[in-house]
């Protein structure tokens, strides 16, 4: 889709070249949503690639994805052995209705940015504990997990100006056992929803997205029963918490986020 009512691409080489944030601003990352369809507030691009951050740095301590990583570059990047969640990488990608092509390009800064409920990369960033950096107009920084930045459909606590910089996930969450379930309408359908457990050292911690407005992150310090995990989320998650809309009617997200988190909970048992 081209955007035909920009004026104006800036291409920063540091932070200090950002210019400051004025309304019809909009920061290109991959640039998968924002050329999808018509932008007609848009009037200014900031290129993100244009800063060059490392797409992904290893550290003692957990991983660092720059927020113009690629779904790609996170699919397959080298890492260590060790981290045994890594392997809810590629599924979680894969539950994005997204061809390699797309995964080329869309990054995960941006659909963590979007804010979407069957944004994948949330439901992984959700489940493996992960914090972002978020880089503020006014020279600071701030950081908040990512359970607690997606506050909607949609909406995220990303003010006028901020910038996702990066994404940390920690060590002992990347060392954990996990499991991912989806169901969609369609075998290649967008996600109704899509649920991610794992087991480490921290106990067991279900992640439920897609079927609901916002991500909800459950934590246990073991593995629950049946009934206890049943009663959980029934008090946790209220009906008005699961969404309607063309990928599938709040009841049914209700009923199926109940049976796939409980194969997810005997998986892990």
């Amino acid at each position: 889709m081209d955007l035909s009512f920009v004026t104006e691409v800036s291409a920063p080489r540091s932070r200090d070249d950002l210019p400051a944030p004025e309304p019809g601003t909009a920061y290109l990352a991959g640039g998968t949503w924002l050329y999808s369809e018509p932008q007609p507030r848009v009037t200014r691009l900031v290129d993100l690639a244009t800063l060059d951050w490392p797409a992904i740095t290893v550290h003692d301590d957990g991983l660092e994805l720059a927020a113009t990583c690629t779904i790609e570059n996170l699919c397959h990047a080298p890492l260590p052995a060790e981290w045994t969640a890594k392997t809810l990488f590629r599924p979680c990608a894969e539950s994005l209705v997204a061809s390699w092509k797309i995964w080329h390009t869309a990054t995960v800064g941006g659909n963590l940015a979007l804010a979407l409920p069957a944004g994948a990369m949330i439901t992984l960033c959700c489940a493996l504990d992960a914090e972002l950096l978020i880089w503020t107009p006014d020279g600071g920084e701030r950081r908040v997990p990512v359970d607690r930045f997606v506050t909607g459909a949609g909406r995220a606590t990303l003010g006028a100006g901020e910038l996702i910089r990066s994404i940390h996930l920690p060590a002992a969450a990347l060392r954990g056992r996990t499991s991912l379930r989806k169901i969609a309408y369609s075998p290649l359908g967008r996600s109704g929803a899509l649920l991610a457990g794992r087991v480490g050292t921290d106990g067991f911690t279900l992640t439920v997205t897609a079927s609901t407005v916002r991500p909800f992150v459950l934590r246990f310090p073991v593995v629950p029963g049946v009934d206890e995990l049943s009663a959980v989320l029934a008090e946790r998650i209220s009906p008005d918490n699961y969404l309607t809309d063309a990928h599938g009617a709040a009841d049914w997200r209700r009923h199926v986020t109940g049976v796939l988190a409980e194969d997810i909970r005997r998986e892990l048992e």
